[in-house]
């Protein structure tokens, strides 16, 4: 019987990330609950092992629940019937079946009824749920929006919602409006306080919200009345059993068909402030949105897996001019390309979520003691990483998973571009990754930060060296040789950049300094995979160092040749005057 997590034990192997036994024994607290609940693991291995059993439980339940209900979902899709959103029949089946498998609350602390796991398992549950249908994982993996719930509401809201969730109540995130999308200073939804019946009041229009009928929101509202800026944004607590908010459209999109994106109209809705006024954007928003962005990365991964394993399958079964296609070089080129780019993507993307998890569960702990001054300074520098990778993890893996997409058709030729393949579904499904959660150019601005002031330049150095120290095989440490040369060509393109003083002409060769950043670091991680796992990795890391040597060359050459002057080349259009708006 397939399991979607078994059958690839490339996911097994990142349970062994260096950073798993520390991660772990901080997410347990030192494994406290183990004389509270009986389920509790009682040491690193027993953790381990629990982690192992529901990765299974869940492989089985996408492999065959969740993969062979996607296409009638895709096809079905969600109804809007008297100002409700109906999700489509089959996927009622897929949420009783993560239901009764426990799959829910997976990252909140077991006094409220959760699972307690890390941030590393939860990506790798949202990979392998993904993988069977991305647009169900968007459902399932939005009860991540209660860690945020957990780390800015009180204890009564805690009591109050998370038992809720960890039995499998759904929530959402109502952020985005008609006229505030990527710029979110603009919402204007209005928050009022009603001092009669104790609560906030909500009015106006949310737009573009993934699950927005779900049973209980976090919406970003307007608190402070005359403010236009991200100052007067508060964060608000939406329970649907007091009503007051109505779906008027459902959008009938290109792909994640099973995921509703609906339009809200909220009518002096009852709602509770979540935290502190005020803070809703520039703190709560912001660590909202970090949770989704791994999440979207996690669910990339998965849709580059399927992808990946679509092509293979029929290059396999496939025959012309009387020899299987997957002897022809121009098809074992792509598909070697998507798998080399899948396990280093995967690499990132867990290499992220350990520095999520070891910042985030050293905040935890410190609200209930006293951090040491090491454990502070721990902190900090994974809080840091955390902050620079997950643009890189995100924004990359999004990349990817419409990149294995679209090879993935053409593997298939002509057929892959009949609806009756999966091929033609999972690029219509992929194309929106790059895009929600903050396009492919907002990870740009979020990571340039990072670049620019040599941060990752001295990440990059620190893996190398930490590399060079390992035992490495002939044929790792060949590609680890290729990498290092290309590290001077990285420094002198960055320093020309800089060395530009335009920030226009900075701004527009970001793009490529992010993803030269971005392949440089994922080519030392499927190095590093490779020298311990070399019967899973050692090909992709061959062939993502080649890919990489390649891009980043003519990167860098590009941005070398590059004058603040040659900008106005590729304006499209001349700047509009006061007189042409007029």
């Amino acid at each position: 019987m397939a399991n979607y997590y078994s059958d690839h034990p490339e996911i097994a192997f990142h349970l062994e990330h260096p950073l798993m036994k520390r991660l772990v024994e901080l997410k347990e607290k030192f494994y406290e609950d183990k004389d509270k609940f009986d389920f509790a693991p009682v040491d690193y291995d027993d953790a381990i092992e629990n982690y192992r059993q529901i990765l299974d439980i869940t492989g089985d339940v996408a492999a065959n629940i969740i993969e062979p209900n996607s296409e009638s979902v895709d096809l079905e899709g969600p109804h809007l019937e008297n100002g409700r959103m109906i999700y489509a029949s089959k996927t009622f089946e897929n949420l009783d079946a993560t239901r009764k498998a426990g799959l829910h609350g997976v990252s909140m602390p077991r006094r409220y009824g959760g699972l307690n796991l890390p941030n590393v398992v939860f990506s790798m549950l949202s990979e392998v749920i993904s993988a069977a249908d991305a647009g169900f994982q968007n459902i399932w993996s939005l009860q991540s929006c209660i860690d945020t719930l957990y780390e800015f509401g009180s204890e009564e809201q805690r009591q109050k919602y998370i038992p809720r969730v960890c039995a499998g109540e759904t929530m959402s995130m109502d952020l985005t409006e008609p006229d505030a999308g990527s710029d979110l200073q603009r919402v204007m939804l209005k928050a009022t306080y009603d001092e009669k019946e104790d609560c906030w009041r909500l009015n106006g229009v949310k737009r573009f919200i993934t699950n927005g009928d779900s049973d209980i929101h976090l919406v970003l509202a307007r608190s402070e009345e005359g403010t236009k800026d991200g100052r007067g944004l508060s964060m608000f607590i939406y329970d649907k059993r007091d009503g007051g908010v109505d779906v008027r459209h459902i959008e009938h999109k290109l792909g994640i068909h099973g995921s509703p994106t609906c339009e809200l109209t909220y009518k002096n809705a009852k709602a509770e402030l979540c935290g502190s006024t005020r803070l809703g954007l520039i703190k709560y928003v912001m660590a909202l949105m970090n949770g989704a962005r791994l999440g979207i990365a996690a669910q990339s991964v998965g849709v580059e897996q399927e992808a990946y394993n679509e092509g293979l399958a029929y290059a396999k079964e496939r025959q012309q001019f009387g020899e299987k296609i997957i002897n022809f070089p121009a098809v074992y080129d792509m598909l070697s390309r998507m798998k080399a780019k899948l396990d280093a993507g995967r690499a990132l993307l867990y290499e992220t979520a350990a520095y999520v998890d070891v910042y985030k569960c050293l905040e935890d702990i410190e609200r209930d003691r006293k951090l040491t001054p090491e454990e502070k300074q721990e902190m900090k520098k994974y809080q840091r990483l955390a902050d620079a990778f997950t643009p890189l993890a995100k924004g990359m893996n999004s990349e990817y998973a419409n990149q294995n997409a679209y090879d993935a058709i053409s593997v298939h030729g002509g057929s892959g571009f009949i609806m009756e393949y999966k091929s033609q579904r999972l690029f219509r499904d992929a194309r929106i990754f790059s895009i929600y959660e903050g396009t492919t150019q907002l990870q740009v601005v979020a990571a340039i930060r990072y670049i620019s002031n040599g941060t990752m330049l001295n990440n990059i150095k620190e893996m190398l060296a930490e590399l060079k120290s390992s035992q490495l095989s002939p044929l790792t440490s060949h590609l680890l040789e290729r990498i290092e040369r290309l590290i001077p060509v990285y420094e002198d393109a960055l320093n020309h950049a800089k060395g530009l003083d335009n920030q226009d002409a900075f701004d527009f060769l970001a793009r490529r300094l992010y993803d030269i950043t971005a392949e440089l670091v994922m080519s030392l991680l499927i190095i590093r995979d490779a020298a311990k796992a070399p019967e899973l990795f050692c090909k992709s890391a061959n062939v993502y160092v080649r890919m990489a040597e390649e891009d980043i060359l003519g990167k860098a050459a590009y941005i070398k040749a590059f004058r603040a002057e040659d900008l106005e080349s590729f304006r499209a259009a001349e700047p509009e005057t006061e007189e042409d708006s007029e």
